[in-house]
């Protein structure tokens, strides 16, 4: 994939620098302005002297300019000239974005196509999209599922799950669980593994709570009882702690950051019982405790859920696919509004769609990806159909007085069903993050 990237028309650099772009852009106070226009140079001359990476620029500040600039441009930087392309994935350029401690702003994704399995990671700054490079124990033949993903200390963290052939409609007839912790650097693009979960889980509750993860809850294989285990994971020391357990061992549960208290919702208990009842840990007694009647559903299969800005928000895709708040004061879910319908090509009615993601990010719930039925006619009725997977992204802003959705540019290759998404969100002194497992 080209991470949807296009060259942009060069300019002179007599009109940048009379136009003072340069210096606003040091000064981080360019407004309404593409920043990448700025930084263009003519191609390097390999058999001359190398020119500088931005003429009339000590080379040292014109790193640090273009060390300002939020990744999703790092695809049309690599494509200005050799130099430039070779400096975007440099020791040099990754210590410049270090040395200013911003990552800025990214939503990570990862649907069930392509089949490389390759996460996608947006940048609402730039308005892009591009894509991750490869997760190490994943390819083609083999996907991962199963697993929970979060955004803390300024790294993308995936957790746990299990490996089975690709076959995103059947579930695999036996699996075992991993407990492997890979993170994502941002600064240096690039992925590692980090300490071990204490136990292997999937299908498992998580979320980021004082720069903490906490995970609980889940299965170690596909013959196994639901866990109660739970631990914590201090991203600073690198190291994994055992919390008090569950009061109730479930799985297939989702975890959200409320308050700063770790609710574990839905799943299915060791009878195999719906869960209606949510689990709430508070790290501040190291204690669970229990409300009864909270999770909309009787379901096993939850549906998507995240919190944003203090808020629990959840995707009901048995009720039209209608956005709903829970109201801690009343108890109960509050309806915001429908997710507008899929437009499919060739057809007047918009289908209700299913298997999206739900995240939030700053002020806005995104929605993404999924999936649509695209019925046929076939002896004047409409009895056939296919799957649509599709790449769309919509958002909006859910506290608004009027709830109004709006595009956001097209996931590109990576599309169907959401296996998980994350954000990190840049803050001057704090790490943040949103959690949506996969």
């Amino acid at each position: 994939m080209s991470n949807g990237f296009v060259p942009v028309p060069t300019k002179s650099w007599a009109k940048v620098v009379e136009e003072g772009v340069l210096t606003a852009i040091v000064e981080g106070c360019v407004e309404g302005l593409n920043p990448v226009k700025a930084f263009l140079s003519s191609e390097h001359d390999e058999e001359g002297e190398a020119e500088a990476l931005i003429p009339g620029l000590p080379d040292d500040l014109a790193l640090l300019c273009l060390a300002k600039l939020s990744h999703g441009y790092h695809g049309v930087l690599q494509a200005v000239c050799k130099r430039w392309h070779f400096l975007i994935q440099s020791p040099e350029y990754e210590r410049a974005h270090l040395q200013g401690g911003k990552c800025g702003d990214w939503l990570f994704v990862l649907t069930e196509e392509p089949k490389e399995g390759n996460w996608t990671a947006y940048d609402p700054e730039a308005g892009k999209w591009h894509v991750l490079p490869p997760m190490p124990g994943v390819t083609a033949d083999h996907r991962h599922y199963g697993f929970a993903c979060v955004g803390v200390a300024k790294r993308l963290l995936v957790m746990g799950g299990y490996y089975t052939p690709f076959d995103p409609p059947m579930q695999p007839a036996k699996y075992f669980a991993v407990n492997e912790v890979l993170q994502f650097d941002p600064f240096s693009k690039r992925w590692s593994k980090v300490a071990s979960m204490r136990i292997p889980r999937c299908s498992f509750a998580c979320a980021v709570i004082g720069g903490k993860v906490y995970v609980a809850g889940g299965c170690s294989s596909s013959r196994r009882s639901p866990l109660s285990h739970a631990e914590v994971y201090d991203p600073i020391e690198n190291r994994w702690e055992d919390i008090a357990p569950l009061p109730n061992a479930r799985e297939d549960c989702v975890g959200v950051a409320l308050a700063g208290l770790f609710y574990v919702i839905a799943g299915v208990v060791e009878n195999h019982a719906d869960q209606r009842t949510v689990e709430v840990y508070d790290p501040s007694r190291a204690t669970w405790y229990s409300l009864p009647d909270v999770w909309l559903f009787s379901r096993q299969m939850p549906c998507p859920v995240t919190s944003m800005q203090g808020s629990m928000y959840a995707l009901d895709d048995w009720d039209a696919n209608t956005i709903k708040v829970y109201d801690p004061q009343l108890g109960e879910w509050v309806n915001i509004g429908p997710v507008p319908g899929v437009e499919v090509p060739g057809q007047d009615r918009r289908p209700k769609g299913f298997n999206f993601g739900l995240i939030g990010l700053r002020d806005e719930l995104y929605v993404l990806g999924g999936k649509v039925l695209r019925w046929q006619p076939a002896n004047g009725h409409w009895k056939k159909f296919d799957i649509l997977r599709l790449n769309t992204v919509i958002a909006c802003n859910p506290s608004a007085r009027s709830v109004t959705w709006r595009k956001v540019n097209c996931m590109g290759e990576s599309r169907g069903a959401v296996l998980g998404c994350a954000v990190l969100e840049e803050e001057p002194n704090s790490q943040t993050s949103s959690v949506n497992a996969g």
